[in-house]
């Protein structure tokens, strides 16, 4: 448990951002609730009585500097990150305390690696994008996965998600994400982001019992091609969606997410399928939860608890498998996610 430290919630009142702020008093830390919009933040405010409210708005980095005046660290759950990410780590870096954000978005976690990693590491502070399940989550699988290995040839992960109700920041940073692209779609290939316009083809994936064979969206490109070949020597990283979520988070009229149990979670499930390749050799991790929202507080926040404790290795920028123990952190979200290696 933490002991009572501070640690800065921008974006507090989003959908992932409530996730966040409740899974951090329950780890004895204690948020302090930022963000744009006022009415939000003290409307949350009232349904967690004592706690700090300090509107910062990223076009004003005096208000920002506030919001992370005195804090341990800051976790950016506000998006679009294209828009925030920015602005949110320059603020860091001016306090010298470690930043962390939820960002699913491509080309945003791409821009934090290129703008930021030498200053980071020139000034010893740590940024960690995509701390999520889109980008963290598939990141330490396949770290776990390589275990000794130090290359491979192919990395895929697969996404069984029975349905995907997107949250209104999840739709703001796609629109974001599809203007920056002009409308071209990306993959990861030969080592290094291609954009292209090619149609994107319907597979079918094997998903472990009990999901079994599921047909997917191949190339449904998430962060994951940002966060793994950030450090691990895999020139081709794919990654797919069950065709029913890619329908629910493309439609326009799908709903949000409606809580169903006491801790706020919906209904939808997810299993992970994560597959690593060298040569004839094939090894895989497997995780199984429920919320893919919900499930990015404890990865969130079981990051920042191990950095302020000093549990890291590295300095500047890096993604969850870098920085981490990835067998180690992926077992502390024993409560939140079943895992399985298969090596």
């Amino acid at each position: 448990m933490a002991t009572g430290q501070t640690v800065t919630v921008y974006g507090a009142y989003g959908h992932t951002g409530r996730f966040v702020v409740t899974h951090l008093q329950e780890r004895g830390f204690v948020p302090v609730l930022a963000g744009r919009d006022v009415h939000k933040l003290k409307a949350l405010a009232d349904r967690h009585p004592g706690l700090d409210v300090r509107p910062a708005s990223v076009d004003d980095p005096v208000s920002l500097d506030r919001a992370l005046d005195g804090v341990a660290a800051v976790i950016n759950c506000a998006g679009p990150f294209a828009t925030t990410a920015a602005p949110v780590i320059e603020a860091a870096l001016r306090a010298g305390i470690p930043y962390v954000d939820v960002a699913a978005e491509i080309e945003a976690n791409a821009d934090t690696f290129a703008h930021f990693t030498d200053r980071a590491h020139d000034a010893g502070i740590l940024i960690v994008p995509a701390m999520a399940f889109y980008g963290g989550l598939g990141d330490l699988m396949a770290t776990a996965a390589m275990g000794e290995w130090t290359v491979a040839d192919e990395a895929h992960v697969a996404y069984g998600l029975n349905s995907w109700e997107p949250t209104e920041g999840t739709r703001a940073a796609g629109k974001v994400s599809a203007d920056r692209r002009g409308g071209r779609r990306v993959r990861f290939t030969h080592g290094q982001l291609e954009y292209h316009d090619d149609q994107l083809p319907t597979l079918t994936w094997s998903f472990p019992d009990p999901m079994g064979p599921r047909a997917v969206i191949g190339e449904f490109t998430m962060a994951d091609v940002v966060t793994i070949p950030s450090h691990l020597s895999i020139p081709e990283v794919r990654t797919y969606m069950t065709t029913e979520a890619a329908g629910g988070v493309v439609a326009p009229d799908t709903p949000a997410p409606t809580a169903v149990d006491e801790h706020g979670r919906s209904a939808q499930t997810f299993l992970v399928d994560v597959v690593v390749r060298s040569g004839d050799t094939e090894r895989r991790a497997v995780a199984r939860g429920q919320d893919i929202y919900a499930v990015t507080a404890p990865l969130a926040v079981e990051a920042v608890a191990r950095i302020l404790s000093g549990r890291t290795r590295t300095v500047g920028v890096a993604s969850a498998g870098e920085l981490f123990d990835a067998p180690d952190f992926l077992s502390a979200l024993s409560p939140h996610i079943t895992l399985e290696l298969r090596l």
